[in-house]
């Protein structure tokens, strides 16, 4: 048996090519992915809070969000598994609360729990979501070869998919998941539980697969993997509170500037700073700590005198850029003191 080896896990000479399909009334719109006030509630608590948002086509846009937030929500509406409380979603040209079906025929779904059975061989699971996906009897084969390829497991096709290298099962499911070629993949927190390396490779492959024209919805709570969408949208308590690029987020989201200073100690520092004049905010990162602050070449001398008069010593202070987590807690701050929305919130969304 050859040996999987991370130096394989790339195979730049497979490419994807997009089904063709019947088209939806609105599919010749520029846009693949349409949502407008959409609002999912479960009894008295809302879910999703009125979100409009449009994902262009071929585009890699992220749904970022902390545990609980509607991600995972909203991207069960968008695949025509749970049906809107009001408002509209468009995908692929279909609505998604009058034409699931249609959605589902057009698009891949990847989940966040491991969606392959674990007790079949690795082509058994391949074969069996091409017969749920509809790939004709014409075109198997090839998918098949496909799917290997992409996964980088051919020649193991006899292997059980339980003694896979979790980050492999990640690739095989997503092959699984386009073996009907669809134009939308969305992907619900697919990089969950995989190692730093895979996680990276495995956005290799979704930037591999944007390029040959795929519009992929990814939804994430890790700030690093947010960066390699070409779009993000915030979500948090289920209300979209941020849209643009990354490096829009970072540099509109701050209400101030962004200083770093190490110290100690640093307990007392924090402490200490909650009452500090002109500090708009202060959190520990790592073995530092992020202020915001009205103007940083005024704040740092006086921050200095601020820490020493009650025995701070500060060893480095200065101005930095703010990094997307950065972005992500001054938007959500904010916003903490507003009113909880959930209310009623059921076990279950509670998860991203």
């Amino acid at each position: 048996m050859a040996e999987i080896r991370d130096s394989d896990a790339l195979n730049p000479s497979v490419r994807y090519a997009i089904a063709s399909s019947p088209a939806g009334p609105n599919a010749a719109a520029p846009n693949s992915v349409v949502i407008e006030n959409l609002v999912k509630r479960f009894g008295s608590f809302i879910a999703v809070d009125h979100i409009n948002l449009a994902v262009r086509k071929g585009e890699i846009f992220g749904f970022l969000g902390p545990n609980g937030a509607g991600k995972s929500t909203t991207i069960r509406m968008l695949c025509g598994l749970l049906k809107p409380t009001s408002g509209r979603a468009l995908v692929a040209g279909y609505d998604v609360g009058r034409q699931p079906e249609e959605v589902r025929q057009r698009i891949g779904y990847m989940s966040q729990k491991f969606s392959l059975y674990n007790d079949l061989k690795v082509i058994e699971n391949i074969r069996l979501f091409a017969g749920l996906y509809s790939v004709p009897a014409s075109e198997l084969q090839a998918r098949i070869e496909w799917a290997l390829a992409m996964a980088n497991l051919k020649g193991q096709e006899n292997l059980i998919t339980g003694t896979l290298p979790g980050g492999w099962k990640q690739r095989l499911a997503l092959g699984c998941a386009v073996l009907h070629r669809p134009s939308i993949l969305f992907l619900d927190e697919p990089t969950s539980g995989v190692d730093p390396i895979t996680r990276r490779q495995f956005w290799e492959l979704i930037h591999q697969m944007a390029e040959d024209g795929v519009t992929v919805f990814v939804t994430t709570h890790y700030m690093e993997e947010a960066e390699y969408c070409n779009r993000l949208a915030l979500i948090f308590r289920g209300k979209i509170i941020a849209l643009g690029t990354p490096s829009e987020l970072k540099r509109d989201a701050m209400k101030g500037e962004l200083l770093l200073v190490e110290c100690a100690p640093l307990g007392e520092a924090v402490e200490a700073l909650q009452s500090a004049p002109g500090v708009m905010d202060a959190a520990v990162f790592g073995n530092a700590l992020h202020l915001v602050v009205a103007g940083a070449a005024a704040a740092i001398p006086q921050l200095k005198d601020f820490l020493a008069t009650r025995g701070v010593a500060v060893s480095r202070i200065e101005k930095i850029r703010p990094s997307l987590e950065d972005a992500f807690v001054s938007l959500t701050t904010s916003r903490d003191a507003a009113p909880e929305r959930r209310t009623d919130c059921r076990p279950e969304e509670r998860r991203p």
